[in-house]
């Protein structure tokens, strides 16, 4: 998304204008095509309104197994799994992300399955495993990679690795 600013280094969150975002939430108004849900979805989820993301990408996750490509529900499901994230609910949201992303390398998906990769990395980073933070996030690299995926792309999966590294020699030093 265009309203992403870099990224956290220590909680790999987006860096965004939360002023712009709400902006751009009450542009979306009540829109309901899949694309204007999970947009939704995600401003809601960068404000810190993950109750209201919850609802929605439940709904959007509902919209795209009706009317959606295969794709488009794996995008759904990988969004709702990164508010269950935020949520607290690690274990469901690492169980839909290892099934988006294995389902997705199946059909090929690369780029897909490196998004549901990234993501379960940010879910092991956040439970403290940064050892398989840094493993998901190699993963979702070399698949980045080889899709052709943009710099910021890249970057963001790098930044990723770095700060799983960071932690993980912090963790050492201090045992």
């Amino acid at each position: 998304m265009s309203y992403i600013h870099g990224y956290d280094p220590d909680t790999l969150r987006e860096v965004t204008d939360s002023r712009e975002c709400a902006e751009r939430l009450e542009e979306i108004g009540s829109q309901r095509s899949l694309h204007a849900l999970l947009e939704r979805v995600w401003l809601l989820k960068v404000l810190d309104r993950f109750d209201e993301a919850l609802a929605v990408s439940e709904q959007s996750v509902r919209v795209a197994r009706m009317a959606g490509t295969r794709r488009d529900l794996l995008r759904a499901r990988i969004l709702h799994a990164t508010i269950m994230q935020c949520r607290g609910a690690y274990a469901a949201a690492e169980q839909e992300l290892t099934m988006c992303a294995e389902e997705a390398e199946g059909q090929g998906w690369a780029s897909i399955a490196a998004f549901a990769l990234q993501h379960r990395g940010k879910v092991h980073y956040d439970e403290g495993d940064y050892d398989a933070a840094r493993r998901d996030f190699k993963q979702a690299l070399f698949l980045r990679q080889n899709a052709g995926a943009t710099d910021a792309q890249l970057e963001s999966t790098l930044l990723a690795i770095d700060a799983a590294e960071r932690r993980r020699t912090r963790e050492v030093v201090a045992s």
